[in-house]
């Protein structure tokens, strides 16, 4: 999680007199339309102020439409690339304690202390893995970083799990090591 955001979390009780749990609890009783009908109703019923009030609404926004949604969005129509998916996951949570998987709406990424890896399903029969290896030469299947843009400095594009094999696995181990 973003150092910024967790400071803003932790000082949440101080700041607005409830944790990010307790908030959750009062947005659930009520039901709103929009984003900003629900940051209003913090901001004036409670006294919260503007940014606390979005950071709480974004959160318990994410909760609700959590990452079993967002991944099962993603691959709406390409099911047959869960697989690899599925292989990708097991591989870098077996890198330690400290990988975080944290889905988006188009991607999910695979966090250290610093974002390493990027999934995306970006055909229907081909997932991109992006890594972040500084220093790294650019082979025929470690491709330049593509779409991936400056998140990523290399591309790999996989269309069947087994091309999941311990090459990739020493690509992702190493992008892993060097989010430290």
């Amino acid at each position: 999680m973003d150092k910024v955001l967790q400071t803003m979390i932790d000082n949440m009780p101080e700041k607005t007199g409830r944790s990010l749990n307790e908030w959750k609890v009062v947005l659930k009783s009520k039901s709103f339309a929009k984003h900003s009908e629900a940051v209003n109703f913090l901001k004036k019923e409670h006294q919260v102020t503007h940014g606390f009030a979005n950071t709480i609404v974004t959160l318990s926004k994410e909760e609700n439409k959590g990452p079993t949604e967002l991944v099962k969005n993603q691959y709406q129509g390409k099911e047959s690339l869960l697989p690899i998916y599925e292989r990708l996951l097991t591989v870098v949570k077996a890198f330690g304690e400290d990988v975080i998987v944290s889905p988006k709406k188009t991607t999910v990424s695979i966090i250290r202390k610093k974002q390493f890896a990027l999934i995306k399903p970006a055909t229907r029969t081909r997932v991109d893995l992006g890594l972040k290896i500084k220093d790294k030469p650019i082979t025929d299947r470690l491709g330049n970083s593509g779409p991936f843009g400056t998140m990523c400095t290399h591309r790999v594009q996989i269309t069947a799990a087994d091309q999941v094999d311990s090459q990739l696995i020493e690509w992702l181990q190493e992008a892993y090591n060097k989010a430290e």
